[in-house]
């Protein structure tokens, strides 16, 4: 008889202390343990590697999707906006730039959705008009929802390099495999230009005194780029200001780095040809800039006839959305109807 060999057992590496901290040892958050996720939810927190969509009833309360309609999911994300539109009755396209999400969001998707229901792309929402066209769907789409906020997958993974939370490489590509990461831009930068991102990108009141210091650096990891940012501050600012203060530097870069801006304004500008006549949009918008975007193009359009309705008052989460999934609190969500 041929002799087999087995694979020997291997245990997973320990951590110290009662709780993992390491997004790596979160084990049972990422297999999605019922009972895990439940404790960290109850805890105020997000499960690692886990995105809770953000006004869920309310969007789906303004988009109103009907059985058969066209909806579009531009930013896919993990696919929680995703589903409801499919259990809806709605056939779904979906779109999403990060090539190492997108493949696992879909496959999650379409074991509740029947094939004919989902078609999913991988691109930027920029590039809606070619995504409608490329399906048959010219002439528009009877709902759109576009969540403009990075993923809790994105944010979490130290690998990516959204975040200061945990050490990882300053990386912050939502597409790991197009354009300069934020260590290379960084490193490249003059202080003018960084200023300028500063301001433009995060409403950033400090960008001069940030820039002198930070722009040419060669910042290797997250964390060694906050312990930077802090460094640049008068020592006056307290502990609060300055994690603000690194929030959003962090945010004004990566904003440079994925181009979001131009891909928002481009998206915008080419949204009401996307939407068949009483077609409804929904927009969650995360930060200051963006929001000013969205604000502008509803209202301009609502004033040109091409929309019919809009929002005055941006929808936000209500006190006890935000004690469950804290990520909710800058959201803002407006929506308009085509005419």
């Amino acid at each position: 008889m041929a002799s087999t060999q087995l694979t020997p057992h291997r245990r997973r590496p320990r951590y110290a202390g009662k709780n993992p901290r390491k997004f790596e040892h979160k084990y049972k958050e990422h297999a999605q343990d019922s009972e895990t996720l439940a404790k960290v939810r109850a805890a105020g927190k997000t499960p690692a590697g886990l995105h809770v969509p953000i006004l869920l009833p309310q969007i789906m309360r303004v988009l109103a999707p009907q059985p058969g309609e066209r909806a579009v999911d531009c930013t896919l994300g993990s696919g929680g906006h995703a589903a409801a539109l499919l259990e809806a009755g709605a056939t779904l396209l979906g779109l999403d730039q990060d090539p190492l999400e997108i493949e696992r969001t879909e496959a999650r998707l379409r074991e509740k959705a029947a094939p004919e229901a989902l078609i999913v792309k991988r691109m930027n929402f920029a590039g809606l008009p070619r995504a409608l066209a490329e399906v048959g769907w010219e002439d528009g789409a009877d709902v759109i929802l576009a969540d403009l906020g990075c993923s809790s997958m994105q944010f979490d993974n130290p690998s990516r390099g959204f975040s200061f939370k945990h050490d990882g490489p300053l990386d912050m590509r939502m597409n790991p495999k197009r354009g300069v990461s934020a260590r290379e831009m960084l490193r490249k930068l003059s202080a003018s230009k960084l200023q300028s991102l500063l301001s433009d990108n995060a409403d950033e009141p400090r960008a001069e005194i940030l820039a002198q210091a930070l722009a040419g650096t060669d910042q290797v990891s997250t964390t060694a780029f906050a312990t930077a940012i802090r460094a640049a501050l008068p020592f006056r600012f307290d502990e609060d200001e300055r994690e603000t203060t690194v929030r959003r530097v962090f945010q004004a870069l990566r904003i440079a780095v994925n181009e979001e801006f131009t891909a928002l304004d481009t998206f915008l500008n080419q949204l009401p040809a996307c939407l068949r006549p009483g077609g409804r949009v929904a927009i969650l918008t995360f930060h200051s800039g963006e929001d000013r975007r969205v604000k502008h193009l509803l209202r301009d359009a609502l004033r040109g006839g091409i929309f019919s309705e809009t929002n005055d008052d941006v929808i936000r989460p209500s006190a006890e959305e935000i004690r469950s999934n804290p990520r909710a609190s800058p959201a803002k969500l407006r929506w308009a109807v085509k005419a």
